[in-house]
């Protein structure tokens, strides 16, 4: 049944297309509506926020509406977001329409994906299924900056999401030609209160994570403020205060699910699936495989545009490589789980992650090994696609059937959280890379005068900026520096900033080897024939 696994990975492409799109096309976005980066940031951090925050609630609205209806429901809240977003006149819409109503429609139909596959599909025709939409994902990812650069550079990012909006309506009119899955049960009831405390409580766990590299971890840095004055409790950053808020807010929601199941309510969360030692290793695993995909992506477009200066459309035709190998080890990757444990497949995943990061970090320079970075990319594509033929199949097998909608909206919101984390750890790794290599490189120059360099320490406690180094020379000028001081200043920052980007895929490689701790859950046996499949399937529930 090819209809509906080709209905689905459309819908998967989409919602995963979006996000490595906007991030190619950040520059035109700001001209075209009056904002600025701070502005585009904001709309793409409350994009993964709202999806993170809600895909619980999701997930249960798909055991009460019903997998098909979720998922249709889901697809034109989507769609709807999609046609606003294409028309935002300013920044304010494109918040409503992209990182609201996108985001909550994002919510109902990534849970419903994953459930409607582990219901109609089965045995090694559900590996498959999941194989091929962790390959479609995986695609999507590294297909974004190839797609959203050319209709950037051509057209306008609008077209994206108008492009968007077409899509979604076909998938709603070829999905009526797809069988409908099995029923999922008694109906229950939706959980406020739960939906409340956990939304908040990932909502400000995720937030405060994103916004460290700018507020700080610890040491305030540019502190939020209100009525001019800077929040910062007790003399630290707020982030930690905001972290330990969320923490209280899911402690509490934990409390709440325990006395609705003392009470015999329903509940948000079946609480007993997160005892399924299968199930809590394939959701660590992507979690730690999302920190990796999108922290890798977050550094390596910097690269490519501001140290090397390619456009949008160059930066996608580099990553391209990535694309493709990804895609071909996630197709392989149920093919190779028949003769070897999951386990082992996830496991080579992450080695073959190390060893890109490692050739990385000797890539890194100002100017491109074309050879050995398509490479490296190769090897990072192989990686992420043997874990995403995986870990999906892994989840939704290790649940009865009643509870792929649950299993799904656990799926998506580790998903969310790895990839919130991957930027803002990668991220924070890179401007506390720059900023202290810049201080101590400037403080060893004798080229530079002791008055820039206090003033550069002062900047550098708040965060270096990443910008081209003819910017900071250009900036350094304008000061009234000399042309000599001016390119010494110029040339350690330089020498930073690559020493920044080394040490944040350093981070990466380091991230993937931890990750081997997660995957000592995942099923250890091979199944070489479909019946074996299908008994581990049933073993792993």
């Amino acid at each position: 049944m090819w209809l509906p696994i080709a209905v689905l990975a459309a819908a998967q492409f989409v919602m995963v297309l979006d996000s490595s799109v906007m991030n190619v096309s950040i520059s035109q976005i700001v001209a075209d509506l009056d904002t600025t980066i701070q502005g585009v940031q904001l709309a793409i951090t409350a994009y993964t926020l709202v999806m993170a925050a809600f895909m619980l609630a999701g997930a249960k609205l798909g055991d009460i509406l019903g997998r098909d209806r979720a998922f249709a429901l889901g697809l034109a809240i989507y769609g709807l977001g999609s046609l606003t977003t294409a028309l935002s006149p300013n920044l304010a819409v494109l918040l409503v329409g992209w990182s609201l109503v996108e985001g909550l429609g994002a919510a109902l139909v990534i849970p419903a994906i994953v459930s409607l596959i582990a219901g109609i599909y089965s045995g090694k025709q559900r590996a498959l299924a999941f194989g091929i939409i962790g390959g479609v994902a995986g695609a999507a990812i590294a297909a974004g900056p190839l797609i959203g650069g050319w209709v950037t550079t051509e057209l306008s990012w609008r077209y994206v999401f108008a492009g968007e909006t077409v899509i979604v309506a076909v998938i709603l009119l070829v999905r009526r030609r797809m069988p409908r899955s099995p029923s999922v049960g008694e109906r229950v009831g939706l959980d406020v209160v739960g939906v409340a405390l956990s939304a908040l409580g990932l909502g400000l766990a995720v937030f405060a994570i994103l916004m460290s590299s700018k507020w700080g971890w610890v040491q305030p840095r540019a502190a939020p403020t209100i009525g001019g004055r800077e929040i910062t409790p007790l003399g630290f950053s707020v982030v930690p205060y905001l972290i330990l808020a969320g923490l209280g807010c899911l402690a509490g929601f934990a409390s709440w699910e325990e006395r609705r199941e003392r009470q015999g309510r329903d509940t948000l969360l079946d609480r007993s699936l997160l005892e399924i030692r299968p199930l809590r290793a394939g959701l660590s695993t992507l979690m730690m495989q999302q920190l990796i995909l999108l922290g890798t992506f977050f550094v390596l477009p910097v690269y490519l545009q501001v140290v090397l200066g390619l456009d949008a459309f160059e930066t996608g035709k580099r990553l391209f490589p990535m694309s493709v190998t990804m895609f071909l080890a996630a197709m392989a990757g149920p093919r190779l789980a028949a003769g070897f444990a999951p386990k082992r497949v996830a496991q080579a995943g992450l080695l073959a992650l190390v060893a890109a990061a490692t050739v990385l970090v000797a890539t890194i320079d100002v100017q491109l090994n074309g050879t050995r970075f398509a490479l490296a990319l190769a090897l990072f594509g192989i990686g992420a696609g043997l874990l995403l033929s995986q870990l999906g199949n892994v989840i939704m097998s290790s649940v009865d059937p009643s509870q792929t909608n649950e299993a799904g909206g656990l799926q998506g919101t580790a998903q969310n959280l790895g990839a919130s984390l991957g930027t803002a750890l990668i991220g924070s790794v890179l401007i506390a890379a720059l900023s202290s290599g810049l201080v101590t490189r400037v403080e060893q120059n004798p080229a530079v005068p002791a008055d820039v360099r206090q003033r550069v320490a002062r900047i550098a406690e708040k965060g270096i900026p990443v910008v081209p180094v003819a910017d900071v020379e250009q900036a350094a000028l304008k000061e009234g520096l000399p042309q000599s001081q001016a390119k010494a200043l110029a040339d350690d920052y330089g020498e930073a900033q690559l020493e920044g980007l080394r040490r944040a895929i350093a981070a990466v490689a380091v991230l993937a080897l931890l990750s081997l701790w997660f995957t000592r859950g995942l099923p250890g046996r091979a199944a070489t024939k479909p019946a074996e499949a299908e008994a581990l399937s049933t073993a792993a529930s």
